[in-house]
């Protein structure tokens, strides 16, 4: 029969809110089922007739009846005609379980491998959920077309039917690696067949499968010093060894490639915006970067993640482009110039390499889903996607401008602004000695989400500051924001 502690327990457990949405009856079946489990009602031991129990818990009898009918159903107890119901001794397959004190609760880590260590450690990598300023890398999609788009996936649903809701081929629907295709080669001076486009869910995506497929755990791999976070974060997770190659105004400075002893086999850039500093890598140097991966064998794995938006002259071509001896990996995104909730990336590969990545995608998440891949088709065949990013690319220039203008006006005594030549955030450098974790943390608090510019360097950080996206809020917005930081700063400054 049951003890008081154990009654009081059931009756703990159905009154618990985290259980108000199940039925009285899946509520009781549960908490005695739990008690099972803990070894607090071990085999053989009788439960109270159903009658007795709906009595104490205030239900009805029908409601212990089917709760008990469920616990026989799933092995749990015994019901002999005349004696009642027993726990079953089948329960005695498995050990009790007894709770953990909070104290004797093993830490994550020691239940992990170590690369789930690693991944723990490394905190992962943050989106920025919602747009409060000055977020990085937040498209503006209050003036996305909407209309157009729905209006293009209603032809898809349309044409396709049933086929649209089955699995899409592992390397990407035909239509959209070939809208893919077409738009590098014209725009980023690529050099790509849709059968080397491989359609993905990210731009991270692509980091992983990068880290996994060139590399072994162990071996070691070039990336900007400072650089984007995501990137080593997704090639520490995977064993390599990231060696910084120090950053100047020109980008990554390549003939440390050729002095390094250590001689890793891939390098990781981004060289049309560099994260973070925004600095676009010289054509002498994206020649040298081709001629190391030629002599060394190895892989340039480029990053292009907002090429689109360039504000000064034409974008320069794209590394994959000039690259006549297929060593680069192009990387590209949608979530940048579009919208992050499409969540479509894509990779140019080079031709031996195409099989090996969709194989190993396969292992990741299968497929992309195929209604928004032919929607983004169509968007992209129409001119739509064009002339979204023209407009884009003026709205960010502006507030580009408009950002380092209130920087200058509001924060001059904290911030000197470094205006980039393209994409969708401002490297903003401290003049005095700020703390700059505790500085980001406080502009959180206040609504304010900042990138603190210290923890993108691996080596020690030359400089500190914050990393300013200017994208997704109007001028007045920012001006709002920018005051509120200035408050945040002088406070801290106290």
């Amino acid at each position: 029969m049951f003890k008081h502690a154990q009654l009081e327990s059931v009756k703990a457990w159905m009154a618990d809110p985290a259980h108000g949405a199940l039925p009285r009856h899946a509520r009781i079946q549960r908490a005695i089922r739990q008690l099972i489990l803990d070894g607090a009602l071990a085999a053989g031991k009788p439960l109270p007739a159903s009658r007795a129990l709906a009595k104490s818990l205030g239900v009805s009898r029908d409601t212990v009846e089917t709760a008990y009918g469920q616990l026989h159903a799933e092995g749990f107890i015994e019901r002999r005609t005349g004696s009642g119901s027993f726990v079953s001794d089948r329960v005695k397959c498995s050990p009790p379980r007894r709770a953990l004190r909070p104290s004797a609760a093993p830490s994550p880590e020691a239940m992990l491998s170590r690369r789930g260590t690693a991944m723990l450690q490394g905190g992962g990598v943050r989106d920025f959920l919602a747009p409060r300023p000055f977020a990085p890398g937040v498209p503006e999609t209050r003036g996305f077309p909407i209309q157009t788009w729905e209006r293009l996936e209603r032809q898809v649903v349309k044409e396709y039917g049933a086929r649209a809701l089955l699995h899409s081929p592992p390397q990407g629907m035909e239509p959209l690696r070939r809208a893919i295709a077409d738009y590098v080669n014209l725009e980023r001076g690529a050099r790509a067949q849709p059968d080397q486009v491989l359609v993905l869910t990210s731009s991270q995506q692509a980091l992983t499968l990068c880290a996994t497929v060139l590399l072994d755990a162990g071996e070691r791999i070039f990336i900007e010093d400072p650089g984007y976070h995501g990137a080593r974060k997704a090639f520490e997770a995977a064993g390599l060894q990231c060696v910084p190659v120090p950053v100047d105004r020109q980008g990554m400075m390549v003939e440390r490639l050729r002095d390094s002893s250590q001689a890793p086999k891939a390098v990781f850039l981004t060289p049309s915006h560099q994260f973070p500093s925004g600095t676009t890598l010289s054509l002498e140097r994206r020649l040298a970067i081709i001629e190391w991966a030629r002599e060394r064998q190895g892989w340039i794995i480029e990053d292009d993640y907002d090429s689109e938006f360039h504000y000064a002259g034409k974008p320069v071509a794209c590394v994959q482009g000039l690259d006549p001896h297929d060593r680069t990996l192009y990387i590209g995104t949608f979530s940048k110039s579009l919208f992050p909730g499409l969540r479509i990336g894509y990779m140019i590969l080079p031709a031996p390499l195409v099989a090996p990545m969709t194989v190993a995608r396969t292992l990741l998440d299968g497929h992309s889903a195929p209604i928004p891949q032919l929607t983004l088709a169509r968007f992209i065949e129409g001119g739509h996607f064009g002339a979204h990013v023209r407009n884009l690319r003026g709205v960010y220039a502006r507030r580009r401008d408009i950002l380092a203008e209130l920087v200058r006006a509001y924060l001059t005594e904290f911030l000197e602004p470094v205006v980039p030549s393209g994409g969708m955030q401002m490297p903003c450098l401290f003049k005095r000695d700020t703390p700059e974790r505790e500085a980001v943390a406080a502009a959180a608090r206040a609504g304010i989400d900042l990138q603190g510019l210290s923890a993108l360097h691996l080596s020690a950080s030359p400089a500190a500051g914050f990393l300013m996206g200017f994208a997704a809020h109007t001028p007045n917005e920012m001006e709002n924001a920018v005051k509120k930081l200035g408050e945040v700063l002088r406070a801290l400054s106290r």
